[in-house]
């Protein structure tokens, strides 16, 4: 309990910096989002300068503090402030028609590679040399390639030519979003060879890591004591020998999973996919500050919250680490 406790402390106060340094950041940076709205719309009266400044949250520089104060008040709130590319349209609207695009493609592709990954991985170790070892090098090309180019060249064979997928989007045009089959139908349908690209390209580094750990996990006194036992060889893989190798590909995981929410950039951009990397890419391209904040918000708040769910679950999960704590 005491060690949750701690990490906890820990992470709170990491939260605080990073909402501070997302806060100071920009405006640091020269130019504000008000003047990046009055250069969009030109025909705005000055007067509106002071009127945008209080809608935006930014002022003199000298009430820095008081923006500061405001800032925190309204991110507790989830209020992220007025996008300055769609203007006047709430960020966190944005962010709420966008990250479940992402969850869901990124999210299901990431936790498949890695069930996959892992699962062949246990099999490589403990039958390391066997044909799983062979098939390995084939898979790791795969991961070499750039995911960007290798979503390319599955466009052009799977859409372009045999017109099996789609060539991108996230719907068929003319349907409306809504939880209705032909929707949802449409919506899976386009998803599918994002989400290929994403499990073909990240399931070799999967197995790889589960492969190592488990070739020398089956060689430790505990593994060899249950072979000699008589113990049937899936209790002792899974039982004895997967049980400890996977911690550290949980820890892997849990990273993966934290930047899921920042989503697949360039797989995003190539199949015009409506995820949050798309929309952070149009952000930083349109200086787009209060979206630029949110996003990396997100995508920091997601980070830290995957680290103490997997620092966690370790304890609880190895004896060992909760005697470390306990120490």
């Amino acid at each position: 309990m005491s060690f949750i406790i701690r990490r906890l402390v820990f992470y709170i106060v990491a939260a605080w910096v990073a909402l501070t340094v997302n806060f100071f950041i920009p405006r640091a940076m020269p130019g504000n989002a008000v003047q990046a709205i009055m250069a969009k719309f030109p025909s705005l009266q000055p007067s509106a300068y002071k009127a945008l400044e209080a809608l935006l949250g930014v002022g003199h520089p000298g009430s820095i503090w008081s923006q500061y104060g405001s800032y925190l008040d309204d991110v507790f709130h989830f209020n992220f402030g007025t996008d300055v590319t769609q203007y006047p349209a709430p960020v966190s609207t944005l962010l709420a028609e966008t990250i479940p695009w992402t969850l869901i493609l990124v999210g299901s592709a990431t936790v498949i590679a890695f069930v996959v990954g892992t699962a062949l991985g246990i099999v490589a170790g403990w039958r390391h040399g066997g044909r799983l070892d062979r098939v390995l090098p084939g898979l790791m090309f795969l991961q070499a390639i750039p995911y960007f180019f290798f979503a390319l060249i599955l466009l052009e064979l799977f859409a372009a030519k045999l017109h099996v997928f789609p060539l991108g989007q996230g719907y068929a045009e003319g349907l409306v979003p809504g939880w209705h089959a032909d929707f949802i139908g449409s919506a899976i349908y386009h998803s599918l060879l994002p989400a290929l690209t994403i499990v073909l390209t990240s399931i070799a580094g999967w197995m790889l890591q589960m492969r190592n750990v488990m070739i020398t996990t089956v060689g430790e006194d505990y593994v060899i004591a249950a072979q000699a036992k008589g113990l049937h060889n899936r209790r002792v893989i899974f039982t004895y020998a997967a049980r400890n190798a996977i911690l550290p590909q949980l820890q892997g995981f849990g990273l993966a999973l934290a930047f899921v929410v920042s989503g697949a950039l360039i797989m995003e951009i190539v199949f015009s996919y409506p995820g949050i990397g798309e929309l952070l890419l149009t952000a930083v391209t349109s200086s787009d500050y209060p979206l630029m904040q949110a996003i990396f918000l997100v995508i920091t708040f997601a980070v830290l919250l995957a680290n103490m769910i997997v620092d966690v679950i370790i304890v609880l999960s190895d004896p060992r680490a909760r005697a470390r704590e306990a120490t």
